[in-house]
Parts: C-alpha cells; structure tokens; sequence
C-alpha cells in the first residue's frame, strides 16, 4: 500500500513548482504579448491543452469560476491566438520564472524530475474520468529537465484535481459551496477567493446562507458537521490520487517528499508565489 501521507507530502511540497505559474509577472506578461488580459491569459493557458475549449468546457473542468467570467474570455481567446501559441507561452514564462528563482541549479534537480517523471507517467496510465488531466497528459514532454519538473507536477496537479472535483460532486458540493467552505477553514483569505473567482456578492452570500441551513457554517466559521464533510473530500481527494504515486517504493516516495521540500522552499522564497522570504 503506498503510504498516503508521505504521496500528500509529495504532491504539496512540490506544488509551488507549478503553481507560481499563476502568479508571476513572467505569465502575465507573455500571455499580453498575444493579446489575453489577465482572465483571458488564465483560462487560455490552462485550458489551451484541450484545443480551442469553450467556455462551458472550462467552466466544467475549472469547477469553481464564476461562469460569467470565463464566458467573457472564451472563445473570444481564440480568435486573437491558437491554443499551441498559448501552450508555447506558458512553457516560456514557467522556464523563465523558475531560472530566475535558480531552480535549475539545484543539485538535485535531476534526481527529483526522474522520481516525479514516474509518478506522472503512471498516472498518463489512468486517464478515465479525469478530463482536465488527460488533456495536459498528451501534451508533449519539455526536452529540459527544469521543464520536464514542472511538466511532472502539472500533471500530478491536475491528476489530483481532476479527483478533488469527484470528490466534491459526490458529496454535494457545488463550485460556489467549494470556495465558501475552503475560505472558512482560514487557510486561504476569503477576498482573494472572491476576487481571483469573480463571483457576484449577492450570489456569493445566498450561498453562504444555503451552507448555513445544512449546518454547515455558523456565521463564518465552519461548524463540527462542516468541518467532517472537509476532512472527508480531503482525505478522498488524497486517496483518488494515489495510483500517480503507487510507481514509487516507500523510499523512493519518502526521498521525494524530502526533495521536494527544496524545490517548494525555493519557489517561496523567491517570491514567485507573491510571497517573499523573511
């Protein structure tokens, strides 16, 4: 049995390695070069693995947005640049970003892309109901081992994704419901939420009034029965991702989650999170 807590140590640590493709001025800035805003940059990167998506495949997939939102940035991408465009900026602004924070002189850089390459190729091995991740897995692998890394963690990102989704529709819990009850754990700020998600004030708090009447919330804060129901996505979200991790043995697994502790640490403390070292 693969050691669940040691694949969920794995997959968080080295998240930043993908994720700081959101938020660096690197992303920003190439997807402006083609003519996409911010929204439009966003939704076009990410979505441009499936071809020209529409907007409702995205609002799909992505889960959380507001859909008025997306559909003011899709398809209206398309007709400024083609999905492989996109694709190519995005590679572009992840090596850029990622060199300037000195990711690829890490020593270990190659050790820990060939242990993260397995994992996302067993994953390349289930795509059944994981539309998001299947179509960033028929992307392409980057030919640079700093590339190839991220490429890894893209997949093992949207691997797991693709199962916190299932897991949320099997209990009830629809994109808006997802945000309010992830903003009332306190681990991300209820305003970045609204602002990055775009979703209207009125629906935002007649949502928050639904979750009250299941006893989900009280005021702000998450009741007991709240609570259990987040324990019980995360905990299904973290087994839904383990066959990615199952190509590992116990040591390879743990020498990973210990390598990429380097790896998040640095993207950190680089501020390619927007969040600087102290």
């Amino acid at each position: 049995m693969t050691d669940i807590q040691l694949a969920r140590q794995s997959w968080r640590r080295l998240e930043p390695v993908h994720g700081m493709i959101y938020f660096v001025p690197e992303a920003t800035e190439r997807y402006a070069a083609l003519g996409l805003d911010f929204h439009a940059g966003y939704f076009a990167s990410r979505g441009a693995a499936f071809g020209t998506a529409s907007a409702e495949l995205v609002i799909a997939t992505f889960y959380n947005f507001c859909p008025a939102v997306v559909r003011q940035a899709l398809p209206a991408a398309w007709k400024v640049v083609t999905p492989e465009k996109v694709i190519e900026a995005r590679l572009d602004a992840a090596d850029a970003a990622l060199r300037r924070a000195g990711i690829h002189e890490i020593e270990v850089l190659a050790e820990t892309t060939a242990l993260a390459r397995r994992a996302a190729e067993k994953a390349c091995e289930q795509p059944q109901g994981r539309p998001l991740f299947a179509a960033h897995a028929a992307l392409p692998w980057p030919s640079e081992p700093l590339l190839q890394l991220w490429h890894a963690q893209t997949l093992l990102r949207e691997f797991r994704g693709d199962g916190h989704v299932a897991a949320l529709l099997s209990e009830g819990v629809g994109p808006l419901d997802a945000l309010i009850l992830h903003g009332a754990t306190g681990h991300v700020p209820v305003i970045f939420l609204k602002a990055s998600r775009g979703w209207p004030e009125g629906e935002w708090a007649a949502a928050e009034e639904r979750l009250r009447e299941r006893g989900l919330l009280a005021d702000d804060e998450l009741t007991e029965q709240g609570q259990a129901l987040r324990q019980r996505i995360e905990d299904r979200t973290d087994e839904l991702a383990l066959p990615a991790y199952a190509a590992l043995e116990d040591d390879e697994l743990a020498r990973l989650a210990e390598l990429a502790r380097i790896f998040g640490r640095a993207v950190v403390g680089a501020g390619l999170l927007g969040i600087a070292s102290s």
